[in-house]
């Protein structure tokens, strides 16, 4: 199964509010736009994808974005995460309307091609299944095969809303990369430890050189 990936992204002035020192809020918005870019380059290199869509209404995300292969669609609700996945998944089905379509967050610098295949792959065996965060609290991953609508419930405890909501909980081992989220200095910690992509390593370094 070739999947379609919806990743949203909101503004990058307002993405990742919750990093706090050592990351200074001047730094915030590039090293959202990092994630974004080394999350983006990982997907466009697994072979289980077809295509990237990213919604967002960020003009330098969208051109960098573009740059590395994603299709930009407007986030025209303007409503939130979960409105933006649902009109990510309407611009993908209106033009395939059997379309495999799996959304992905856009804040896993330390993805790895081979592991989200891993978890695509497994996520192809049910009509809708998602995949847990580090945590165990949120979703990195929720997938709907053909003719299944995505019905995305990110945010805080989604985790048990997608699982309330009949959706599959993916238990794989070995996808560490494509469940590390980061929202605070300690995941993107984390994510360092295993293996942040080029331009998120980058910003790392800058932040923890930056003066609290």
């Amino acid at each position: 199964m070739a999947w379609t990936l919806v990743i949203p992204l909101k503004p990058l002035a307002r993405a990742k509010s919750r990093l706090a020192e050592p990351v200074t809020a001047p730094l915030r918005p590039s090293l959202a736009l990092a994630f974004a870019q080394d999350t983006v380059a990982a997907v466009a290199a697994c072979p289980a994808v077809r295509d990237v869509v990213v919604v967002t209404d960020d003009e330098l995300a969208g051109r960098e974005l573009t740059a590395l292969g994603a299709r930009i669609v407007r986030d025209e609700p303007a409503t939130g995460l979960n409105a933006a996945l649902r009109h990510g998944e309407r611009a993908v089905r209106s033009l395939r309307p059997h379309a495999a379509v799996a959304a992905l967050n856009a804040d896993l610098p330390a993805l790895r091609p081979a592991e989200l295949t891993a978890v695509l792959d497994a996520a192809a065996q049910f009509p809708r299944a998602f995949l847990a965060d580090a945590a165990g609290i949120g979703t990195t991953l929720l997938s709907a095969g053909p003719g299944t609508e995505l019905a995305p419930a990110f945010g805080g405890a989604s985790r048990a809303r997608h699982t309330a909501s009949g959706a599959v909980e993916l238990a794989l081992s070995g996808v560490d990369s494509v469940r590390q989220d980061v929202d605070t200095w300690a995941d993107l910690q984390a994510a360092h430890r295993l293996g942040l992509g080029p331009r998120s390593a980058e910003m790392f370094r800058r932040s923890a050189e930056s003066p609290a």
